[in-house]
């Protein structure tokens, strides 16, 4: 018959046991740690998204509208933040600059295995609480998609891929200083 502590280093040593430490380590850790970075100043309570200018001028008429409600839902679910149109600590405006379909992957016989729709958007953010936490960038993303494929038919899809991805930057721009 194994001792009391014969059997304590066993449950100790077994792979369960250490799955189990190393996983209350990183619970406990997530605490104190934040794998995104945000980094948002305690004084800054309130945002505001606008709706964005569309000059891009193939795309379709809603899309500054659709983008800019993108941006305010990746703020408002990610942060503490409120969103609000009276005297907001932060400020996001820009321009939906493009909104290009180009062939990609060329084949014999002139045509084209593959079509890229790319969308380019330039932002202002200003900080209202700090006068010096202010920036404008262009950020833009694309997807590819079959050429057999008519763009109608995955437009929707691939919008919301891209708008995914745009959102994501943007918001790390402004809230992880990258």
């Amino acid at each position: 018959m194994k001792s009391v502590s014969d059997q304590l280093l066993a449950v100790v040593n077994s792979p369960a046991f250490k799955c189990l430490a190393i996983g209350l380590v990183l619970v406990s850790s997530l605490n104190c740690y934040s794998f995104r970075g945000v980094s948002i100043d305690p004084n800054v309570n309130t945002f505001f998204v606008g709706d964005f200018d569309l000059s891009a001028p193939n795309a379709p008429i809603t899309l500054s509208q659709d983008f800019a409600e993108a941006l305010r839902d990746k703020i408002r679910l990610e942060t503490r933040l409120s969103l609000t149109d009276t005297d907001p600590d932060l400020e996001f405006s820009g321009t939906i600059t493009a909104y290009d379909v180009t062939a990609m992957d060329p084949q014999p016989g002139e045509f084209s295995g593959q079509n890229r729709l790319q969308i380019r958007v330039r932002v202002e953010y200003l900080s209202n609480k700090n006068e010096d936490d202010k920036w404008e960038e262009t950020f833009s993303f694309f997807e590819d998609f079959p050429a057999d494929q008519n763009l109608i038919d995955v437009e929707d899809t691939l919008v919301n891929s891209i708008f995914e991805q745009l959102t994501e930057d943007i918001f790390n721009r402004a809230f992880s200083n990258w």
